[in-house]
Formats: C-alpha cells, sequence, structure tokens
C-alpha cells in the first residue's frame, strides 16, 4: 500500500479496503485531496467548479455509512472528479469556450448519475479545451493546464485537467470523455490509464457517433473498479449497449499463446519519434518474452480516411458555431474558428464522403483483429508538446496529425487503453496503447494488468 501518510495518492481499491477495516475516513482523505489541489492548482489550472464544502458534507455522509457497515456502493468516500463537458447537476457546462452560456445543469450525466450512487465524492470538475477539439489545454474559458511532469508541457486533451489531476493525485478517480482519443492521449503524456470503452459500454448523454466517457485513473484496478460503476445501464443513451455480466475486478490473464499485433508507424500523420519507437517495442519485447506470439501489423489508416474524417468534423463544428449569435460566436477560440469556418464552403458530396470515412475506418480496424487476440501501438507519435501550442503542428488547419493511432478505435467500436511503458530522455511519459476486439473491455484491461507485472518499476509521481 502506498504511504498512509499520502492518502491522497492511495489508489481507489485501496481506499475502499481502509474504509471498510477503519483504518482511514473519507473525511481524512477528502482533506488531503482538497490540500492536494489547493497546493498543484495555482500551477496546474487542472480544475474548474471546485466544490469543497460539497465534497467535506459528502465525505461526512460517506463516512457515517461506513461506520454503520452500510456503504452505498463500491465507490463510497472516494474522491473522484468528472470532465467539465459530463453534466453535474447545478453547475454550468461550459465545454472549455467562452462561447456558452453559464447555465447549470438540470440533473446529472449518466457517468456523473452512477458516481453519486455509488457514494463517489465530487471535489472538482476538470478543464477542457474548446468544445473538445483540441488534445491540448489551450480554452477560451479554462485557464491553461499544464503537466505535471513538466510545467511547460500539456497535459494532452481534450480531457485535460483530468489526466494532468490524475498524475497530480487529486484523489485516484477521474472520467473523461474520448472522440478521437481524447482520453488515451492525456493518459499517455500524464503517465496514467486511460480506458476508451468499447462504444456503447459506457452509457453517454448526449450519445454521438464514436464517443464515449472512460475512466482516468494511476493504475489497471483502479480504472477496473470504475469501469464497474461506469458501465451501468441508463435508458437516456439509446445506443448503450446491453447491461452485460463483465468481472471487471478479475484482472489476471496467461499470456502463453496471445495473439499480439504490433504497430509501429501508420505511417500517416506526424513521424513516430524514436524513444517512443523503442519504448513500444520494448513493451512488445515484454509480451513476448512472457509467452505471447507477437508479429508486426500494417499500418490501415490512411490519408483519405483521415482528411475525410477531418473535413467531415469541420463541417459538423462549422454547423454549429454558425448557428450562434455573432457576440458568442466571437469568443471562440480563433484557431478552433478558423479551422471550422474552412467548411463553409464544402459541398454535399465532399461532406458525405467524410462522413463515409467513419465506416470505412471501423471496417479497416475490425479486419485486423481477425487473426489477432491484440494490437500493441504508441498512443501517440511524440511526446507531450509545448503547453501554449493548441495543436502539436502549431496548425489549426493541421489538426489531426498526432491521432493516427486513437481515431481508428473510436470508429470501430473496439476498446483500447493507454498504459505507460517509459520515458523521454527528459523524462516526459510514453503511452503504449492496447486495442482488442469489440466488447473485450476487460480483455485489454487484463492485458494492461499484465504490462503493469512486466514493465519496470514506475518512477515517483510528481511533486509540486
Amino acid at each position: 500500500m502506498t504511504d498512509p501518510q499520502q492518502p491522497a495518492d492511495l489508489p481507489a481499491v485501496d481506499l475502499v479496503a481502509a474504509y471498510r477495516s477503519g483504518e482511514l475516513s473519507p473525511v481524512e482523505v477528502v482533506a488531503a485531496v482538497l490540500a492536494r489541489v489547493e497546493a498543484w492548482e495555482p500551477k496546474l489550472c487542472a480544475t474548474y467548479a471546485v466544490d469543497p464544502d460539497g465534497a467535506r458534507e459528502a465525505a461526512r455522509a460517506a463516512e457515517r455509512r461506513w461506520r454503520a457497515g452500510e456503504p452505498a456502493g463500491p465507490l463510497d468516500g472516494v474522491p473522484v472528479t468528472v470532465k467539465d463537458n459530463i453534466a453535474t447537476r447545478g453547475v454550468p457546462v461550459p465545454l472549455g469556450t467562452a462561447a456558452t452560456e453559464p447555465v447549470p445543469a438540470v440533473a446529472d450525466a449518466p457517468a456523473a448519475a452512477r458516481l453519486r450512487e455509488s457514494g463517489a465524492v465530487f471535489v472538482a470538475k476538470t478543464t477542457m479545451p474548446d468544445y473538445g477539439m483540441l488534445s491540448s489545454g489551450v480554452s477560451s474559458f479554462h485557464h491553461l493546464a499544464r503537466n505535471p511532469w513538466d510545467l511547460a508541457r500539456t497535459p494532452g486533451g481534450s480531457s485535460s485537467g483530468a489526466g494532468a489531476a490524475a498524475a497530480a493525485g487529486y484523489g485516484p478517480l477521474h472520467v473523461g470523455t474520448d472522440i478521437g482519443g481524447s482520453i488515451r492521449l492525456p493518459a499517455g503524456w500524464c503517465g496514467v490509464v486511460g480506458l476508451k470503452p468499447s462504444f456503447g459500454r459506457f452509457p453517454v448523454d448526449p450519445p454521438y457517433p464514436g464517443r464515449v466517457v472512460g475512466p482516468m485513473t494511476r493504475t489497471v484496478a483502479d480504472t477496473a473498479l470504475l469501469a464497474s460503476v461506469l458501465s451501468r445501464p441508463d435508458a437516456r443513451d439509446h445506443t448503450s449497449l446491453p447491461p452485460a455480466d463483465i468481472a471487471w475486478s478479475e484482472l489476471d490473464c496467461r499470456l502463453r499463446g496471445v495473439r499480439v499485433g504490433l504497430l509501429a508507424d501508420h505511417g500517416v500523420g506526424l513521424a513516430v519519434e524514436p524513444a517512443v519507437a523503442e519504448a513500444v517495442a520494448e513493451a512488445a519485447r515484454l509480451f513476448e518474452s512472457a509467452g505471447a506470439v507477437v508479429k508486426p501489423v500494417a499500418p490501415f489508416l490512411t490519408r483519405e480516411m483521415l482528411d475525410g474524417l477531418d473535413r467531415f468534423w469541420r463541417f459538423r463544428s462549422w454547423t454549429d458555431i454558425s448557428a450562434l449569435p455573432p457576440e458568442r460566436r466571437e469568443k471562440v477560440l480563433p484557431g478552433i474558428a478558423r479551422w471550422a469556418g474552412s467548411a463553409r464552403d464544402l459541398t454535399a458530396a465532399e461532406v458525405f464522403h467524410g462522413f463515409s470515412q467513419m465506416d470505412a475506418i471501423s471496417r479497416a480496424a475490425n479486419q485486423v483483429v481477425r487473426e489477432l487476440d491484440y494490437v500493441l501501438s504508441p498512443v501517440a507519435p511524440i511526446p507531450a508538446f509545448a503547453a501554449e501550442l493548441a495543436y502539436p503542428t502549431d496548425d489549426p488547419l493541421r489538426p489531426f496529425e498526432h491521432i493516427a493511432f486513437t481515431v481508428p478505435y473510436n470508429f470501430s467500436g473496439q476498446p483500447a487503453v493507454s498504459v505507460n511503458c517509459g520515458w523521454t530522455p527528459d523524462g516526459l511519459p510514453i503511452g503504449l496503447q492496447i486495442a482488442g476486439r469489440r466488447f473485450d473491455d476487460l480483455g485489454v484491461l487484463r492485458m494492461a494488468r499484465a504490462y503493469e507485472r512486466l514493465r519496470p518499476a514506475q518512477r515517483p509521481w510528481p511533486v509540486l
């Protein structure tokens, strides 16, 4: 167990055990987390709508339930954060942009509702860029989020604050969203675990093709614990999968004979940096040494797919932004406005072709795992870039050059998890992505847990 003098750093599974035994109280844990947030936030800027009074009150209620032997659920008294765009009742949902009207949400979104029912203690919302359309923490509404491993670097995005909060120890459990890599990219760049589940596995509201909600934590066991709560049904998501009895806590697996593909480079977008390539290759060697059968996988994402998807998303965003009143439209981050505005003259045929690439991507990605069990790859071809840059290319008209490894699995519906696999010479985390077949969420978590046991000892978490 982590040092009990640092309860903000304890995994959720250990907190629950300590609550049950009486070794710790939710009150002292939440106090430690709030102190951590207060110490880090002037520099990290990971949070929005911090609620210390509400968190303390919820912790006291959880303490009473544990003392009575009647916890509300598997997360009772465990501190959590949720991303800005996941509605929590009574709190505005700015979507990371100053262009929204700050109207309090009337109800919890499905993920927040499941957390609240389970007794989780809401500490804060976490920051994101405008409309979630960046892989950085640049926002016209929130202060600039930074990476706790190096404050000059981005935590990634669009679940920017969640990745930073997980690495900095703002409690053990954080919930993000992902439509192109927005959980896995910040998880990889912040050195934490981030799960993009199978499409429909965790209910969301509103649903949209490729959009998922998912856990961001420091350990695979905590990701599995959070998944057991987020996967509970909610009728508001008409695209969600039927409820399934998944043994989320059973993470042991045998690697001998497991068929693993290694996708070293897609050949699309930014080139894979040598340190990233070597770290992922070493992860593959560790799996092979444990009995897995590893073989190379040919690239399956094409320039046509990536550019078509870009055109469709530009048009979709332009449709939304152009409908805003002029005084609100002017508040959108300039790069986002330029990117979306470039789609105003696209033809219907061009937009439809872009839309059709989501299905082309799905077919290509799912075909790869017909003869494989899992696919290893980098999460991103590069480490975390400068915090002030909205895009790693520094060009709003080339915004997707770094998501070739992550975006296919959003539209294929396959689960994919990020787990730390090494460090750059500058000490920045490198993310390994493990993707599996549709609906095999537990399988990818088991592979990630196996890798946690195979990899060398991790570096200490960053401290202020």
